[in-house]
C-alpha cells in the first residue's frame, strides 16, 4: 500500500448520533474511530506497509543452517556474501533476473515463488531486514544485508 491508498481507505464522516462530530471509517475493513487513524495522520509519505522479495544464502551461522536446496549447510558467513555478491552483479548487469536467481538459489521457501514474500509491515520480520527493506524505493535492490537467518539481498516491489 502506499500511502496515499491507505489514505483512501479511511474517509471522515459525520456521525448522526453526534451531529456535527467527525469519526473515521475504514472502507476496506469497516472499521470506524473517533480518533484519526494512525497510517493516516502526518503527511511524511512513509509506507505502513511494503511487498518485498529477497534471495537469501544461509551459512553455518545461521538460526536454521538448512534449506530446500541443501539439509545441512556448512559454509562460512564469508563465502555466503561471496556467493550473494556474485547474484547481485549478475542481476545489476541484467545477465538474470532477480526471479530467476531467487527461485533457483534461495534458500527460503519463497525461491518457489520468484523470492516474493508478499506485503508485511512493521515488525513482522528480523529487525535488520524490515529497516532495510522500508529504506528501499519500490524498484530499488538492496545491498547486502545480514539477519539471524542468514544473507539477503532485497528487492522492495511494493
Amino acid at each position: 500500500h502506499s500511502y496515499s491508498s491507505i489514505m483512501a481507505e479511511w474517509i471522515e464522516r459525520e456521525s448522526s448520533s453526534h451531529p456535527g462530530r467527525k469519526y473515521y471509517f475504514n472502507t476496506v475493513t469497516g472499521e470506524s474511530s473517533w480518533e484519526r487513524p494512525p497510517q493516516a495522520a502526518g503527511s511524511s509519505g512513509a509506507a505502513a506497509t511494503v511487498r518485498a522479495s529477497h534471495l537469501l544464502v544461509k551459512h553455518r551461522d545461521s538460526r536454521r543452517p538448512s534449506s530446500w536446496r541443501e539439509e545441512r549447510i556448512t559454509r562460512s558467513k564469508e563465502d555466503a556474501v561471496e556467493i550473494l555478491r556474485g547474484y547481485r552483479e549478475q542481476i545489476v548487469s541484467g545477465a538474470k533476473s532477480f526471479e530467476e536467481l531467487a527461485s533457483e538459489f534461495s534458500d527460503c521457501s519463497s525461491a518457489s515463488k520468484g523470492g516474493d514474500l508478499g506485503v508485511f509491515g512493521r515488525g513482522q520480520m528480523q529487525k535488520p531486514f524490515e529497516d532495510a527493506t522500508y529504506a528501499l524505493k519500490v524498484g530499488e535492490l538492496s545491498d547486502i544485508v545480514s539477519s539471524d537467518s542468514g544473507v539477503h539481498i532485497i528487492l522492495r516491489t511494493g
